[in-house]
């Protein structure tokens, strides 16, 4: 059998062990619960802190906040309007039509842009002036004019000229008699013809004027005499500034006129 002292020695090394085990498992559930005990605390001081909170609309927004967004969202706009004005006020205006002319045109004075010519303001430039020809022409064709009632405006080669000119003055005795105008004789012949065209849209000829009214040319002339209406055409037309228009007389070899 072992001696005393020897078995002392075992059991009090147990004991030690043992009492250190324990000490150790109730500290560490002592921790464990005051832990536990935190984590519940925060929790509860958490929600009860947010249920003490005042309601928050969802948009993070007041009422007046919203009020104050629309206000300056209304500032803005009106501003952008007024910006937008402005510069359409400012923007250049195009160059009145009778400012330009064509590509290549010259005008002295202008300004070359985009490949046109400007010319100065309209006020400024001068009207077009009318030719000394064409002046001249339109004081004859006034002084033609008052020859005669009836005037034939012919061409010494044309052969309905030609035909006219046999009806009006040679198968009718007229008072006064027609006034012809052999254009193609004339200094100022085409020059004539352009303003007859103009006057009376007739632009070849002959061109018959009783009283400043075109009648036509040759074949509304032979037309006339074949309907027998030519004398009461000219008295229509004429009026009292025809004295006489009558047939002319037949010369017969035998008995004489007839």
């Amino acid at each position: 059998m072992p001696p005393l002292r020897r078995m002392k020695i075992p059991a009090i090394v147990a004991f030690i062990l043992i009492a250190a085990i324990l000490f150790w498992s109730s500290s560490i559930r002592q921790q464990s619960a005051q832990g536990s005990q935190s984590v519940g605390d925060f929790y509860d001081k958490t929600v009860s802190a947010l249920d003490k909170e005042p309601d928050v609309p969802p948009s993070g927004k007041t009422e007046d906040d919203e009020e104050v967004t629309r206000a300056m969202a209304e500032r803005l706009k009106k501003a952008a309007q007024v910006a937008k004005d402005n510069a359409n006020a400012k923007a250049p205006k195009p160059d009145p039509p009778s400012s330009l002319v064509g590509v290549g045109s010259a005008a002295e004075g202008g300004r070359s842009v985009a490949g046109r010519k400007k010319f100065p303001a309209a006020d400024s430039q001068e009207p077009i002036k009318e030719s000394q020809e064409d002046h001249d022409a339109e004081v004859e064709l006034n002084n033609i004019l008052k020859k005669s009632p009836i005037i034939i405006f012919s061409k010494s080669y044309c052969p309905y000229s030609r035909r006219a000119k046999g009806i009006l003055l040679e198968k009718y005795i007229i008072d006064p008699t027609p006034f012809v105008v052999e254009l193609d004789q004339h200094p100022l012949g085409a020059k004539l013809q352009a303003r007859l065209a103009e006057l009376t849209t007739r632009k070849t000829v002959p061109n018959i004027l009783i009283n400043g009214v075109s009648i036509g040319g040759g074949d509304d002339v032979a037309e006339l005499d074949t309907q027998k209406t030519l004398i009461d055409k000219v008295k229509d037309l004429g009026g009292k500034k025809i004295t006489d228009v009558r047939l002319r007389p037949i010369e017969d070899d035998d008995h004489g006129l007839k």
